[in-house]
């Protein structure tokens, strides 16, 4: 039973972070509207490299992602929203 609800919290959490990535990441772009789960398969389901240094993780994306101004857009944005 515990099991289950830590799952429903988990599922939870990764919804309200989702709805904030719309909000604030993706305003005035084509996933404006979208659903959690059309965020989640066109925008974050996307294969990529990530490093790790000793002081930078760093993470490389495909170029060719077909909403890949997209994602440059939301994280623009979310960098620049106050915390």
């Amino acid at each position: 039973m515990a099991a289950n609800q830590l799952r429903l919290w988990f599922a939870s959490m990764a919804y309200v972070l989702v709805a904030e990535l719309r909000r604030r990441g993706l305003q005035g772009t084509s996933l404006e509207n979208a659903q959690a789960g059309t965020i989640r398969t066109r925008l974050l389901k996307i294969a990529g490299l990530v490093k790790i240094s000793a002081r930078r993780i760093y993470v490389s994306l495909s170029s060719v992602h077909p909403l890949h101004h997209v994602f440059a857009h939301a994280i623009g944005r979310l960098q620049a929203a106050p915390a």
